[in-house]
């Protein structure tokens, strides 16, 4: 999908924010969930420990969850953080247990203290080829309802490629995976929205705010369209390359309700100027 227009991006917001920021975005406390990916070792603790440290100085009008390797866990749970800083997973089986050689199930992430898990990354959807698992929307689906009946809170992701933004497809992209992703009875409750432009994580490149708001815009549009009221109330994060520097006129868009933060979140510093977008 090319930049959009003046036109577009003026038309989608009328459309949109009349309809939806009144009735969601003052209610909607936001997330910043930070994602360490394939990072962090025991040492690095002492990062989530200065994170939760950094936010008690301060207030902020949002809730931050840590969203770690497997490994670490249990770790950050036994730092005994309480709702300062939530504990959450990368990925989960669809299946309770089994025998899945190298996988977590979600009853596992629960049992170790986490309460959120990350499903559907771009770099689990990508194809095996390029270095993924080769994820489809139908397997995002299966593991976000086993993750619920654990009692974990899913961040579903979605997003286009460079390519389909070039063709103009991005719209068409993200509306396939959300209704192959989501199963029924999504609520604000369990289930939060991260758009994250494929071209754009780890890259340094971010799309412009009207960009942004244009693909939050049609998201939100979705979720009320299938899930009513419920899908009004659902948080919807933007997720690709997410920095200090931008923090702040990202949250800002219409219908953006946080952040799913990549590298940025290892270093408490670096995340908590992101987080500092919230300050109150």
């Amino acid at each position: 999908m090319p930049a959009p227009s003046k036109k577009t991006s003026k038309k989608t917001s009328k459309k949109t924010s009349k309809k939806t920021s009144k009735k969601t975005s003052k209610k909607i406390r936001p997330l910043v969930a930070g994602n360490w990916k394939m990072n962090g070792k025991k040492a690095d603790l002492r990062d989530v420990r200065r994170l939760s440290g950094g936010l008690a100085k301060a207030k902020y009008a949002c809730e931050v969850a840590v969203c770690v390797p497997a490994t670490l866990t249990s770790r950050v749970s036994d730092l005994k953080l309480g709702s300062r800083v939530m504990i959450g997973g990368q990925d989960c089986h669809p299946a309770e247990k089994g025998a899945h050689t190298g996988d977590i199930s979600a009853d596992m992430l629960k049992d170790a203290g986490a309460k959120w898990v990350i499903l559907g990354h771009s770099e689990r959807r990508a194809e095996v080829k390029l270095g993924g698992h080769g994820e489809t929307s139908k397997l995002v689906r299966d593991k976000a309802l086993a993750a619920r009946a654990s009692g974990l809170k899913t961040i579903i992701c979605v997003g286009e490629l460079l390519k389909e933004r070039k063709s103009g497809d991005t719209l068409k992209v993200v509306g396939a995976q959300l209704r192959q992703s989501l199963p029924d009875g999504c609520t604000a409750a369990n289930t939060v929205i991260a758009y994250e432009p494929v071209w754009a994580i780890g890259s340094g490149l971010t799309p412009s705010a009207a960009q942004v708001g244009t693909v939050h815009a049609y998201i939100r549009k979705a979720l009320v369209r299938r899930f009513g009221d419920a899908g009004a109330g659902m948080r919807i994060l933007y997720g690709g390359s997410v920095k200090p520097s931008n923090a702040a006129e990202i949250m800002a868009v219409q219908d953006v309700n946080g952040a799913l933060v990549g590298g940025a979140s290892l270093k408490a510093q670096d995340f908590l100027g992101i987080i500092k977008a919230y300050a109150l």
